[in-house]
């Protein structure tokens, strides 16, 4: 579906700033209590909405554990196996992971969850990079509706019950001048 010929129109507010901070605090604190050994963890952000959560991750398990855990940043667009379905010109965004992934406890970071599809291009494009010994994945919310086996290792909240034409977006003040979590509606 062109969503650009849509209309998008916000349907709902599910989440505003301070909800936000308390549940990428909790996603932290999941993967701080499900890895014993930090330092052999990394968090890489798909790009875009996983890039900033990524770096708010990292501060929060810094605060609480005093681990300043690597971060990269992963630009997909080109593994994605909808891209010339999309546009003949695809946007591609930086790709930087300025440290090796080989051994590592890679921590997938997005933003959402749906298809699964983002995830399995996201693990494609780390494979081309090097070998991790671990890919796990953190994300903010899952809408659910895979057409992968793919599931989050951590996840802190969940929306059930979404239309065909609803979409729920993640906003960060960093990309978009503001935090929530909005349900979407294309008419």
């Amino acid at each position: 579906m062109n969503t650009a010929i849509l209309a998008q129109k916000i349907k709902k507010v599910i989440a505003g700033p301070k909800k936000i901070t308390k549940l990428i605090e909790k996603l932290a604190d999941q993967i701080i209590k499900k890895q014993p050994l930090l330092e052999k963890v990394v968090l890489i952000g798909i790009q875009t909405g996983g890039a900033p959560l990524a770096n708010r991750l990292k501060k929060f398990i810094f605060e609480k554990t005093g681990v300043d855990l690597p971060v990269g940043y992963l630009d997909i667009t080109l593994y994605r196996d909808d891209w010339t379905r999309i546009t003949n010109y695809p946007e591609v965004k930086r790709t930087e992971i300025p440290f090796s992934i080989e051994d590592k406890i890679v921590v997938l970071v997005d933003d959402v969850i749906y298809t699964g599809r983002t995830v399995r291009a996201a693990m494609d494009a780390l494979i081309d990079i090097g070998r991790p010994k671990k890919i796990e994945l953190a994300v903010l919310v899952d809408r659910g509706g895979r057409d992968f086996p793919i599931e989050p290792t951590y996840k802190v909240f969940t929306v059930k019950n979404i239309g065909f034409n609803e979409y729920v977006s993640v906003y960060f003040s960093e990309t978009h001048g503001k935090d929530q979590i909005v349900l979407e509606v294309y008419e």
